[in-house]
C-alpha cells in the first residue's frame, strides 16, 4: 500500500492543493496545520477529491508534535510513504532592522520545523522506503534583499535536503527539494517584517505572478514522478538559477539595483 502521506501546513495554500493533487488518486492523507479551521476544510474538499484521511493540530516548532503525529500515521495508515515539510512562515525587513527574534521564529518554523519533521518520521520512511518532500523556496538559490532570515531558512532547506539525497540514497529513500517563485497563496497572513512598506513590496512580488498553488502542486506531482531532486515550478525562476550557475555578478548586480529601490521612499 504505497499511497500514504503526511503534509504540514496542510491547511491553506500550497499544502492544501499538494493534499488534493494527491486526493485525486485516492490517496490517505495525514493532514497536519497550526489552522485547526483550515484543516477541517482540507479534509472536507480531500473527501470530495476521491482521497481520506485524518486532520492534527501540529506546530512543527515542537519535535514531541511531530513524532505524536508520526505515531498516529502509524497507528492509522501503519505506516507512511511520503512526507511533504510544507509549513512555512514569510518574514522580511533589512538586516539592520530584523531582530534577533526575527531569526528565531524564521529559522524555529521554516528550517528546524524541516529537520525535526525528517527526524520524527525517520523511521517510518526507513520501512516503506517511502519520500520526503521538503519545500523551500527560489528565496534559498536567490537571496533577494530585505529577507535575509527567510533566505537563510530555505537556503538550510536545500542543504537539508542535499545532504540527505545522498545519506538516504542506499536506504532507498527519495529526496526532493521544491523551490518555488512567490505565488498566489496566504503566506502574507503571517508575514512579520518591519514596515508596512516592505509587506507592500513582498504583496506586489506575490500578485505578479500568473501561476497558482493548485498549479505548483501538478507541476510537483509530474516532477516526482520523473524523480527530479531540485524542482522549480516557475519558469521565471528556472531562468534565474541557469543565469546564476553561468554568471553570479549578474544576478548579484540585480539584486542590489532591487535593494536600492526597496530603500528609496525612506530616504526622501
Amino acid at each position: 500500500m504505497h499511497n500514504r502521506m503526511m503534509i504540514t501546513g496542510a491547511g491553506s495554500g500550497l499544502g492544501r492543493e499538494i493534499a488534493l493533487r494527491w486526493a485525486r488518486e485516492g490517496w490517505q492523507l495525514a493532514l497536519a496545520d497550526v489552522n485547526e479551521a483550515g484543516l477541517q476544510e482540507t479534509l472536507k474538499l480531500v473527501r470530495e477529491a476521491g482521497g481520506d484521511g485524518f486532520t492534527q493540530r501540529c506546530d512543527v516548532r515542537d519535535y514531541s508534535q511531530l513524532t505524536a503525529l508520526a505515531q498516529a500515521c502509524e497507528e492509522k495508515f501503519a505506516g507512511i510513504d511520503v512526507i511533504v515539510n510544507n509549513a512555512g512562515v514569510a518574514s522580511g525587513g533589512f538586516f539592520g532592522e530584523l531582530s534577533l527574534e526575527d531569526w528565531d521564529w524564521q529559522i524555529s518554523i521554516n528550517l528546524m520545523g524541516v529537520v525535526k519533521g525528517c527526524k520524527a518520521f525517520l523511521p517510518l520512511l526507513l520501512k516503506s522506503q517511502g519520500r520526503i518532500v521538503n519545500i523551500a523556496s527560489m528565496a534559498a538559490l536567490m537571496q533577494g534583499p530585505a529577507m535575509s532570515n527567510y533566505n537563510v531558512a530555505k537556503a538550510g532547506v536545500v542543504a537539508l535536503s542535499e545532504s540527505l539525497l545522498i545519506e538516504l540514497k542506499l536506504n532507498k529513500v527519495a529526496v526532493h527539494v521544491v523551490c518555488p517563485s512567490f505565488f498566489q497563496t496566504n503566506l502574507l497572513d503571517s508575514f512579520h517584517g518591519p514596515t508596512p512598506e516592505m509587506k507592500a513590496q513582498v504583496g506586489k512580488l506575490l500578485e505578479s505572478s500568473p501561476i497558482t498553488a493548485a498549479d505548483i502542486a501538478d507541476y510537483i506531482h509530474s516532477e516526482i514522478a520523473k524523480g527530479s531532486f531540485m524542482i522549480l515550478p516557475h519558469e521565471q525562476g528556472r531562468v534565474a538559477w541557469a543565469i546564476k550557475q553561468q554568471n553570479p555578478q549578474l544576478l548579484y548586480d540585480e539584486m542590489t539595483a532591487m535593494a536600492d529601490k526597496m530603500r528609496a521612499p525612506r530616504t526622501k
